[in-house]
């Protein structure tokens, strides 16, 4: 029961009022609720001055449209949660970002500061998260991933009047870099291209040299957007392994059968083998990471997944690309498909028509992982020290620069959306920058 020490003000100024308690009460109308009724914030403190400083706080932060949602604010986890399952799949964002993202959570963002409420959020917080990743050994440019995606969900929830502000904005992060690139000089790649020709898809690994497409986008690549009369190859789509999800009510219980423990540090189950290149993360290998306390892992062998395997999906870029193939390379792409009709004939009622360019010798799609293998096989085979995969692409790009190639040319061979993406290749292509100093040399000093 109140008093009839009630104040109240214009419309939108709140109300001020005393309880038969003593106690001061304030009312302010901060806006409307997601079902349509008025969102009224209460305050209460011991003095008048008090409440009516509260009041005014209340307004000041609806006048400048920062008032939030009504009710109580979620934790991190909870709507991190919820980020990850509707908003990010409703923006179309393609389920691989969706699954790297929500590894960097689990691991690094809810582990820390899951619990703590999205308004409770400082700087403080996020830098003692970063400080515990480079205690872990992990680098700048993983830390600036981690922060990316926490300022892109906390960009969510301030879009939505969840929190006021993004606490991701207040806080420096280590710097990027320049990271070297991955490149084979032009002897290497010969040497690769010549491993190759022993092998069935021999094709395969001409595409990625010549024109610097991603594994993905070469694996995807389909013959109805292959036109070798005219040389022109579409790079509209990309094979894509998902990541399955649980799909059933108990993901922990779901995969108990598959939990793994710590290896003991004298592990002889788990080794690599004489012919292992150089960075092997074979299956049986190397010891696996234990599983976590809770964990809801192992999504592949539940009866019920959902969401995995591998897909057909849009390129990474938001435009579609069209590449012009070498002469060269047309030609070896016609032996290619000779050789893949009489695999057809061979296989009989086994062969699963998918229209690929490149596949098994069933039709089906080359798995990701045994592309990758394949890859270290023939890198090791050729003589070299150990290349990531996607140094097909570094070395397109270089070994373009180097011939001459204008940079818009290779942004456009590429698929950079950012011409400065493209120029980062330039210090690579030495040859250039030589022939540049000899050039100058000349025009100073020479007859």
């Amino acid at each position: 029961m109140t008093t009839s020490n009630r104040t109240r003000k214009d419309n939108g100024e709140g109300t001020i009022y005393q309880s038969a308690s003593g106690k001061w009460h304030g009312r302010v109308t901060m806006g409307t609720k997601l079902d349509g009724t008025p969102d009224r914030r209460h305050v209460e403190r011991k003095t008048k001055e008090e409440v009516e400083k509260a009041v005014k706080a209340l307004i000041k932060k609806r006048d400048a449209g920062l008032a939030g949602r009504a009710g109580r604010v979620q934790t991190v986890e909870k709507f991190g949660i919820y980020w990850l399952d509707t908003i990010l799949p409703v923006a179309d964002r393609a389920p691989r970002t969706i699954a790297d993202y929500r590894s960097k959570c689990e691991n690094w963002v809810f582990k820390y500061i899951g619990k703590v409420r999205l308004d409770k959020v400082g700087p403080d917080h996020l830098e003692n998260l970063y400080a515990e990743m480079r205690k872990d050994g992990q680098a700048p440019g993983h830390i600036r991933k981690v922060h990316a995606v926490i300022s892109s969900m906390y960009s969510s929830a301030v879009r939505r009047g969840v929190v006021a502000q993004n606490p991701a904005k207040l806080v420096e992060v280590p710097a990027a870099g320049d990271p070297e690139k991955d490149t084979l000089t032009r002897d290497e790649a010969r040497k690769i291209l010549s491993e190759t020709q022993k092998r069935r898809n021999a094709a395969r690994w001409s595409v990625g040299l010549a024109t610097g497409t991603r594994q993905g986008e070469t694996l995807g690549l389909r013959w109805q957007y292959l036109d070798l009369d005219t040389g022109v190859a579409k790079i509209w789509y990309q094979l894509q392994r998902l990541t399955w999800q649980h799909g059933c009510a108990n993901p922990h219980a779901c995969g108990m059968a598959h939990h793994r423990g710590a290896c003991p540090k004298d592990c002889g189950a788990h080794r690599h083998r004489p012919d292992c290149a150089r960075g092997c993360y074979r299956t049986g290998h190397v010891c696996p990471k234990p599983c976590p306390k809770g964990c809801t892992a192992h999504a592949k062998a539940c009866p019920s997944r959902k969401g995995g395997g591998l897909v057909f999906r849009q390129i990474k870029e938001k435009r579609r690309k069209n590449i012009h193939l070498a002469p060269e390379l047309v030609a070896i792409l016609r032996r290619h498909k000779e050789a893949q009709d009489f695999e057809r004939i061979v296989a009989g009622d086994e062969w699963t028509d998918h229209d690929l360019v490149f596949c098994q010798s069933n039709g089906q799609p080359i798995d990701p992982r045994v592309d990758w293998e394949e890859w270290a096989d023939i890198v090791k085979e050729a003589g070299l020290r150990h290349h990531k995969l996607h140094a097909q692409r570094h070395t397109a790009a270089t070994l373009a620069l180097e011939a001459g190639i204008a940079l818009a040319v290779v942004q456009e061979m590429l698929g950079h959306s950012d011409i400065r993406v493209t120029r980062g290749y330039s210090h690579v292509a030495s040859p250039l920058a030589q022939d540049a100093a000899q050039k100058m040399g000349r025009a100073l000093w020479g007859k």
